[in-house]
């Protein structure tokens, strides 16, 4: 008995110590696990995996930059054009003839789903662009046969064929000269696909994968999505450039600012998007708050084709009795600059002469009156549920907005849908009003201009206005169509006094970008257009934290240039 007690107790006591063991294998696991991974706490969750299907910086977010490549891309502070997936390109002298030569070591994503035979070619170029401009091509209509960007900028107008020469050489032909073509080519939207994931889907009909089940080229590879959760990348091994100094990068999705805040208060997350309580974060020494100055607008818009705002008398009245000065001090808190165009006045084809815009409610009651309605009627303003960079708090904006029009008796009733379902029925015209914005995919003045307001856009439901003027085209064609920025800066601004006379919107704001970290991340994560990236980002080990303390390295806000 005493016998078969003592082994039952060494039994035990192995059995102990065994799952301390296992217990401590793990946690040094996780801890290894957390070294090696970036938790990034976004507001929303993606359309799609595929952003040429789309215009939402949710999903250029959380796809461009991480899943995919360009031909060509943007670097450094002054925006110059650079090789990527092509490394080198030539454009004949009547600029008609653009030849890209391709880089010959690019592999695409392995995954679970998707193990190629061979590294990117011409084909798949083709395949990528072609699926956009070609309505019989087999992948056109999948996922609805919209590509907004593109179609914005009349691509397939612009587009006569694109030549394969070898396997590693593709020309486009052009039907005319275009200003912004190489521009467009660098966004976010003109990501390469892989022509042989794309048949092996059309072999077991299930073309949509290709948007749901991505494969790319970039830094980072898809392996697991829980809508409204989480978004799990893996580091791609074989990424043609040096590989991502990450294994791990994680979507958290939270909503709610309050949420995303908490979270990186008890360093459950590693970064977060449009941070709230920016004096409480810059007060942690563990923090650090972060801007750019970004290329962007948010406004205040009307459905043009609706009853009252198809008469530009009523669009006119509510301009006046806007008071964005109040907007600016309560919703952007300082942080932005007062919007006097759809344009930043940083860039180069502003209208130094542009006009503020008078708030007058006086003026706003007569052009009531003249429009006839003297006694005011009801409207509906739609007010987006996230955070953006161009308006951090529609909701209260909307409040704010509600409160100035009471004193023109025009009587507001605030509307707000959840994100993908606020930009679904904000396409198919269902609103009168609205708040919301646009950030520049590039730094070309006409990437504000056509993709907003112009009557191809109307077509594609990104010009939620559904305002369509054929002088407002005409101009803007023509600045697409000479090099001379002289003659461009004159047609936009044109273009600008003509929409400040016709209103299809009320430009408020131009603002800065915020995002918050931890210390212990490093690298640059947001730029001033365009989405995000986390190719470049990195974690500070403890022992090199502990180094930064002794060395006195301070908390705060930083400027990203």
């Amino acid at each position: 008995m005493v016998v078969w007690l003592m082994n039952y107790l060494n039994a035990l006591i192995s059995a102990f110590l065994t799952l301390l063991l296992l217990t401590a294998c793990n946690d040094e696991g996780k801890l290894s696990l957390s070294q090696r991974s970036i938790i990034y706490c976004s507001e929303g969750s993606p359309e799609t995996f595929n952003p040429q299907l789309v215009t939402s910086g949710t999903t250029i977010d959380a796809t461009s930059n991480q899943l995919y490549d360009r031909l060509i891309a943007y670097q450094g502070t002054e925006n110059n054009l650079v090789p990527a997936l092509a490394k080198s390109w030539h454009v004949t002298r009547d600029g008609k003839k653009i030849t890209f030569y391709l880089r010959k070591d690019v592999a695409f994503h392995q995954t679970d789903y998707f193990t190629p035979s061979r590294l990117l070619n011409a084909d798949d170029v083709i395949f990528s662009f072609n699926r956009i401009l070609d309505e019989n091509h087999p992948f056109h209509i999948v996922s609805g046969g919209n590509y907004p960007f593109f179609q914005n900028i009349e691509f397939s107008k612009l587009i006569s064929k694109i030549e394969k020469i070898n396997d590693y050489t593709i020309r486009f032909h052009l039907t005319r000269t275009d200003s912004t073509f190489l521009a467009n080519l660098a966004t976010d939207y003109a990501v390469i696909l892989s022509q042989e994931y794309g048949q092996q889907l059309a072999k077991n009909n299930v073309e949509k994968n290709i948007d749901t089940m991505p494969i790319g080229t970039g830094p980072f590879k898809l392996k697991e999505y829980r809508v409204g959760s989480v978004i799990r990348f893996y580091r791609h091994e074989a990424y043609w450039q040096t590989p991502a100094q990450m294994e791990q990068l994680v979507f958290d999705i939270t909503s709610s600012n309050t949420g995303r805040l908490t979270k990186l208060l008890a360093k459950e997350c590693d970064v977060i998007s449009y941070p709230i309580a920016h004096e409480k974060i810059t007060q942690r020494a563990d923090l650090l708050l972060e801007s750019v100055t970004a290329l962007n607008v948010g406004y205040f818009a009307f459905n043009t084709t609706k009853a009252p705002f198809d008469n530009v008398m009523v669009r006119q009245a509510i301009s006046y009795a806007i008071n964005k000065k109040t907007l600016l001090d309560t919703i952007y808190q300082g942080q932005a600059e007062q919007a006097n165009s759809i344009l930043p006045n940083s860039s180069w084809a502003y209208d130094v002469s542009t006009k503020a815009q008078e708030f007058n409610l006086l003026k706003a009651q007569n052009l009531l009156t003249q429009a006839g309605y003297p006694d005011g009627f009801t409207m509906d303003l739609w007010a987006m549920p996230v955070q953006r960079p161009y308006n951090p708090n529609a909701i209260n904006m909307a409040k704010l907005i509600q409160a100035e029009l009471k004193k023109i008796n025009v009587k507001v009733n605030i509307v707000s849908y959840e994100w993908n379902t606020f930009l679904h029925r904000l396409s198919l015209g269902e609103h009168q009003t609205f708040l919301l914005g646009w950030s520049a995919d590039h730094p070309d003045p006409d990437n504000f201009f056509a993709p907003m307001l112009s009557c191809s856009a109307r077509n594609t439901g990104s010009n939620r206005t559904f305002w369509c003027n054929q002088d407002y085209d005409d101009i803007i064609q023509k600045a697409l169509k000479t090099n001379n920025i002289n003659k461009r800066k004159q047609y936009y601004a044109q273009a600008m006094a003509l929409l400040s006379k016709e209103v299809p919107l009320i430009p408020i704001a131009h603002s800065k970008r915020y995002q918050a970290r931890g210390r212990d991340i490093i690298g640059k994560i947001i730029a001033p257009f365009g989405g995000i990236s986390f190719y470049q980002v990195a974690k500070r080990t403890a022992s090199e934290e502990k180094t930064l303390d002794v060395n006195g390295d301070n908390n705060g806000t930083e400027e990203v240039n």
